[in-house]
Formats: structure tokens, C-alpha cells, sequence
């Protein structure tokens, strides 16, 4: 529950940022950035004064948004926070796991719940959606992936595969352009 209710806030924070920025742009046409924070939406506002009606009204609603901004990115902390006391005190080594933080440990945990119900790593892998199905026809052998199983839980892999994998990439390509000058 509290993963899911997580989930919804990381929307709801999506969505708040996306009509905050919408507004900045608004007041500020050709300098709005991407990806903006929430202290650099703060100076913004904080500098601005606008002197029209329809300027004044976006500078309000873009304070507004900013507001629900912090307060949404606040819930999600303490949410996360909330989350990881749950995982240590389950006594899970899960985060110990490159990639794998309190939220993808917490949705894994209580999607999987005992996993001796599992009867091997290949019922597991099924459940997962991560096993590979057969898919020959004839003389062609071959194999592709499974839209089948547990889909919230394939995402929590593919996330914590997704950060791993990257930082293997980041430290080769590191390594490399060390050797190279």
C-alpha cells in the first residue's frame, strides 16, 4: 500500500512540475529550462513582478504550484523513509543489491511475499515475467521475452537492471577515456 501510494505521489509530483514549468515558461517566454528545481523555481518567482493582470495570475498559480510541489516531494520522502525501516526491519538484504533501493525492495517484498512459494528460480523468473518463451518454428530456434507475470515487478528489475547496468557503462567508459589520456 504504501508503494503504491508512493507511485501516485511520483505522478502527482510529475504533473506538478509539468504545469509549474508550463507557467515559468509562460512568464519568462525563451528562458525557462527543463528539469527545474524546486530552489531554482523559488528565485524565479522570487525575482519576478509582473505588471499585468494575466502576469500576476500566472505568478499566483505558479507560487501554487510550487507549494504543492514541496509539500508532494516532502510526502515522498518520508514515504521512502517510511519504506526503508520496513525493509531493514523485515531483516531484507535487498538493497544491499546494486540498483535496488527501499521502494524497488519494499514493492518486491510484498509482491513476493514468502518466496519459498516459488517452487525454483525459473518458477520465480516466470512469475516475474523474465523468462525467456520458446518461440522456434521449424528449423529456427529462438526465444522471446514474456509480456506475461507480474508487471510491477518486472519494472522493479528492469529499474534496478536499468541503474546497474549504467553504472557498469559510466565506470567502462571512465576507464577508457582514462587509458586514452
Amino acid at each position: 500500500m504504501l508503494a503504491d501510494r508512493r507511485e501516485e505521489l511520483t505522478r502527482a509530483r510529475i504533473q506538478t512540475v509539468n504545469r509549474l514549468q508550463r507557467l515559468l515558461s509562460e512568464l519568462t517566454p525563451g528562458q525557462a529550462k527543463k528539469d527545474i528545481t524546486t530552489l531554482q523555481a523559488k528565485r524565479i518567482l522570487a525575482g519576478m513582478r509582473p505588471r499585468d493582470l494575466a502576469g500576476k495570475t500566472r505568478r499566483r498559480l505558479a507560487a501554487e504550484q510550487l507549494a504543492e510541489l514541496i509539500a508532494i516531494e516532502k510526502k515522498i520522502k518520508a514515504l521512502t523513509a517510511e519504506l526503508k525501516a520496513m525493509v531493514l526491519a523485515r531483516g531484507s538484504t535487498l538493497m544491499n543489491l546494486p540498483g535496488v533501493g527501499p521502494v524497488v525492495a519494499a514493492r518486491i517484498l510484498a509482491d513476493v511475499g514468502d518466496v519459498a512459494r516459488f517452487a525454483d528460480r525459473n518458477r520465480f523468473a516466470s512469475w516475474t515475467g523474465t523468462a525467456p518463451l520458446y518461440a522456434s518454428s521449424g528449423e529456427q530456434i529462438r526465444h522471446r521475452l514474456s509480456r506475461a507475470g507480474n508487471r510491477k515487478i518486472n519494472h522493479m528489475l528492469h529499474i534496478a537492471a536499468a541503474t546497474c547496468l549504467k553504472r557498469r557503462i559510466s565506470d567502462a567508459v571512465y576507464r577508457q577515456l582514462l587509458a586514452a589520456g
